[in-house]
Formats: structure tokens, C-alpha cells, sequence
């Protein structure tokens, strides 16, 4: 078959590989219908996620159809579709019980994770997909939902609403800040909206970016490059600041704006992929009684969001911005490297 390889820091290729076969008879093999590209994608090829070794195919969303179940599969059938979730989950170990799916202490998630698909074992940018623990980590697509709108599913709208949104604490009223309008910044705009805050005010360098937010459901939009964004977003609250700032882009800088905006009791969430230290200035901040938070997403709503999109009260087609064939992926994502230039959000893969 062919996939997306990782060869090291900057070097990726779209390669022959061997088919994936049944290792554990709680596996399914699946044929891509349809994957895309993730941030997380681009922080593995800086370098910033040492674990994923060359030689490694890439890619943990999708939605494929299932071609072989293991023996001790007896919920899902050859012939069913389903979404991929980006994190596995054995569903026996104390953290599958408590719902926190993301530290799955299953032997494939060591040292303990539940995302290994792109990370640990090979990923969804493929023709073809071994799926471990495919009971507890698939969802069936209903007729109502299609295969883009799934892979949509996969990762960016649980990232967004689980990391962003509810340990943000959002709640009705509040003022959120969400820095950094790229895929997973707009799921949480998206989802943000569920809870009834006041207002959503978006953050980017982009202009492009800023007015796509407000399709999303964010109610003001401020350039960070603006020398008074500050004030900007602070003349949009009591002038304490926000109640909550969810940071969705993984660098210092914005790091520090969350920082800067944050209202004391309130909370910021951070949702991004940080591949360098930031500062946390305990003896500024200690006094302010904010809270927080931190994560890998566990998509233990998925499926709730799932049943969203199925009744239309969420539009994951918004989303998409570019379509390629699979065998395209190369170009696909020179196209997402470059967003700033081609305007992209999330490239939708298809199979032929």
C-alpha cells in the first residue's frame, strides 16, 4: 500500500509499505476513506515530538471502512464505517475507566498514552490502517453523516470542546479569548457556543483567520499584530479581562498573551502542542487565584458530538477548506504548511 512516512525533522514521503496485518484479536484493519492533516502532524516534523521515530507513517483521523476484524471482535463487522478516534483506548485499565482515555496504560500506549496512532504505531495517512482496541475506539458513521464530516470528529471538534472548552470551564455569560483561530482554535469557538458565553472574541496574526472565526460563532475578532490588542480585547470585558482564555496555538507568545488577558478567577486552558518551555510566573500569579489547565483530549465526547452533527446542531463542513485525492498528500500539505498564503483550515484526504 502507500502512506506518508516520516524519515526525521523535515522529511516526509509518500511511500510503498507493507499492508498492516492483525497483531491482536482486538484489532481491525480498515481502508482509508478519508484523513486529513493535523498541527500535530506539522509539530512532529519540526522535531517537536521526539517518541515519533522515522520510519513512522503519520496521521491519527479518518474514516475508513472495515476490511478484517480479530477473533475477539463481536460489536463491529467487515463492511462497517467508521470514525477513528485519535486516541486508543483499551477500556480495561484505571484510566479507560475513569474516562480518561488519553493515558491508556495498554501495552501499545506506552509509557502510558492513548494516542498512538502517527506517535507510537503507524497512522491514518495510509491506504490501509490496523486499529488496535477498535471496539472501544471507533464509532459506527451514521447515514446522516458523511465520511469528511467524520473525520472532522476524529480529533479537532473533541480537542477543541473537551481541552479548550470544558476545562476551560466555560459557562453561560462568560467572555472567552481564544488565541489562535487555526482548526482546533475554531472547534473550540464552535463548541464554546453550547455553553451560552457572552461573547467569543478570536485572536490572530491573520486577518483570513479572524473572519473565519466569526462563521464559527465568534462574536469579535482582534489581530494580535495590533500594537492595543490588549486594550482591544479588554474593552470587550469589565476591564478585568476574560473570564476564561483558551491558548491554540503552542508557543510562548501566545502563551503569555492568555496570560495577559486572564481576569483574576479566571481560567486559562490550554489546548496547544508547546515544543519549547514557556514561563509561569508563579510570584505574579499566585495572588490572582486563576486556574490552569492542560491536556491531551480523551474524545470521551465524541460521540456525543457525534450525535450533534447527526441533528445539525453542529457543522463540521465548515471546516474544510481544500479537498485532495490521498495520493495528493504531498501537495495537500504544502497547501496546510501554508496557510497563511492558501487560506487553509483543514484538508480533507479521499481515497479513490
Amino acid at each position: 500500500m502507500k502512506a506518508l512516512v516520516y524519515h526525521g525533522p523535515g522529511k516526509k514521503s509518500w511511500d510503498d509499505v507493507p499492508d498492516p496485518k492483525i497483531l491482536e484479536p482486538t484489532d481491525v484493519i480498515v481502508k482509508t476513506d478519508a484523513t486529513t492533516i493535523c498541527g500535530t502532524d506539522l509539530h512532529i516534523l519540526k522535531g517537536d515530538v521526539p517518541a515519533v521515530t522515522p520510519g513512522r507513517i503519520l496521521g491519527h483521523e479518518g474514516v475508513g471502512t472495515i476490511t478484517e476484524i480479530g477473533d475477539a471482535v463481536t460489536t463491529l463487522k467487515v463492511g462497517d464505517q467508521v470514525i477513528l478516534s485519535c486516541v486508543s483506548a483499551c477500556g480495561k485499565c484505571i484510566y479507560c475507566k475513569q474516562g480518561v482515555y488519553s493515558h491508556c496504560q495498554a501495552p501499545e500506549g506506552a509509557p502510558g498514552i492513548g494516542w498512538i496512532f502517527g506517535h507510537l504505531i503507524d497512522g491514518t495517512q495510509a491506504e490501509y490502517v490496523r486499529v488496535p482496541f477498535a471496539e472501544n475506539s471507533v464509532y459506527k458513521l451514521p447515514e446522516t453523516v458523511s465520511p469528511e464530516q467524520g473525520v472532522i470528529l476524529s480529533d479537532i471538534l473533541p480537542t477543541g470542546h473537551e481541552i479548550g472548552v470544558q476545562y476551560g470551564n466555560v459557562k453561560a455569560g462568560d467572555v472567552v479569548a481564544v488565541v489562535g483561530a487555526g482548526p482546533v482554535g475554531l472547534a473550540a469557538i464552535a463548541t464554546s457556543k453550547l455553553y451560552g458565553p457572552s461573547k467569543v472574541v478570536a485572536l490572530d496574526l491573520d486577518a483570513n483567520r479572524i473572519e473565519q472565526a466569526r462563521k464559527f460563532g465568534a462574536t469579535d475578532g482582534v489581530l494580535s499584530s495590533d500594537p492595543d490588542w490588549k486594550d482591544q480585547v479588554l474593552a470587550l470585558t469589565d476591564g478585568l479581562g476574560v473570564d476564561v482564555a483558551i491558548e491554540a496555538v503552542g508557543i510562548p507568545a501566545t502563551w503569555q498573551m492568555c496570560v495577559d488577558l486572564i481576569r483574576p478567577a479566571g481560567t486559562i486552558a490550554n489546548v496547544g502542542v508547546h515544543g519549547t518551555s514557556v514561563e509561569l510566573a508563579l510570584q505574579d500569579l499566585w495572588i490572582s487565584n486563576i486556574d490552569i489547565s492542560m491536556g491531551l483530549v480523551n474524545t470521551n465526547t465524541l460521540g456525543t458530538l457525534l450525535k450533534m452533527v447527526a441533528s445539525r446542531q453542529l457543522d463540521p463542513d465548515v471546516f474544510i477548506s481544500h479537498r485532495f485525492a490521498l495520493g495528493d498528500i504531498m501537495e495537500a500539505y504544502e497547501v496546510f504548511e501554508n496557510a497563511a498564503e492558501t487560506k487553509a483550515l483543514k484538508v480533507i484526504l479521499a481515497a479513490g
